[in-house]
């Protein structure tokens, strides 16, 4: 497989500068909303603060991937005095919680750096700098896109096994 150089977009998060003042949630909302900027929704937001006010937690965490199954990790972690739980710095959307899930679909949500635009919008509005952009080049293996069919056949065989859809497309295909 060939080696291609990838521009990764990366931000940061200076987690002790949060205030909570959740206006990373507000814009990226905004920027979400169909059309652009119609309507604020933080539910619908691809950056959450976690909160923990009595015990001055501020911490903003982006939604990643879907994963379908949820993990059993449930370690906790003292940093700087205060106690989290590993579900605080996870960004999958899973079943144990509905955050980074559209609140009225209940698809998941990521994360997708406000393409289109120079920098992700949560970013140039954080007035105390909390949030980082970065980008860097990386040498990565070129990958082979599958078309939306083959995305969609892999999805299906992973929910109902190979079988299944073997047998529901040649159930099909004598139909038709």
């Amino acid at each position: 497989m060939a080696k291609i150089t990838k521009k990764i977009k990366t931000i940061k998060v200076d987690a002790d500068k949060c205030n909570g003042c959740r206006t990373c949630e507000i814009v990226c909302s905004a920027y979400h909303s169909t059309p652009e900027y119609c309507t604020v929704n933080p539910a619908a937001s691809r950056i959450h603060i976690v909160t923990r006010r009595l015990r001055d937690i501020w911490l903003p965490v982006f939604a990643g991937e879907y994963t379908p199954a949820e993990c059993n990790g449930r370690d906790k972690y003292i940093i700087d005095g205060k106690e989290y739980d590993e579900c605080t710095f996870c960004r999958a959307t899973c079943p144990s919680r509905d955050l980074f899930k559209d609140p009225d679909s209940g698809l998941p949500l990521k994360c997708d750096m406000c393409e289109g635009l120079d920098r992700p919008l949560c970013v140039e509005w954080c007035l105390n700098e909390v949030l980082i952009y970065e980008e860097r080049e990386e040498e990565v293996d070129e990958e082979v896109l599958l078309d939306e069919m083959e995305t969609g056949l892999e999805a299906l065989m992973e929910k109902f096994g190979r079988d299944k859809v073997e047998s529901a497309m040649n159930r099909m295909s004598r139909n038709g």
